[in-house]
């Protein structure tokens, strides 16, 4: 194994009114709700299943340069600290877009430069 898409990240300016279009078109229910106003919906049964869940975060307008769609990904057979070091042999490299170092993810550029997020620990490893 290696990693899976676990979330589509989506800009929006109306997080609570594009989450009831996509739970209406794909079936999905409220998995969270941040403080920030940014709702991630996903299937009935939860975080971790086959498909990814979808992230609606508030935003007013898209950042130059920065698009309104990317991918966050989850190791499923090693923790992230490896699977990290396995990403960047194979070319991705780290890339800040602002975050404070806190984060429990990790910012990276694939070989094209577009912006993916290695999370932490959202799916068990198998």
């Amino acid at each position: 194994m290696a990693s899976r898409i676990s979330e589509l990240v989506l800009g929006c300016r109306d997080p609570e009114a594009l989450a009831r279009f996509w739970c209406e078109v794909l079936d999905f229910v409220v998995l969270d709700r941040e403080e920030d106003g940014s709702v991630e919906i996903g299937p009935r049964e939860g975080f971790g299943g086959p498909q990814p869940t979808l992230f609606l975060s508030r935003t007013e307008e898209p950042e130059e340069g920065k698009p309104r769609l990317h991918i966050d990904v989850n190791a499923t057979d090693r923790d992230q600290d490896a699977e990290l070091e396995r990403l960047l042999k194979l070319g991705a490299r780290p890339t800040d877009i602002g975050q404070t170092g806190e984060e429990p993810w990790h910012v990276l550029a694939d070989p094209e430069g577009n912006v993916f997020c290695l999370l932490k620990a959202r799916i068990d490893p198998l």
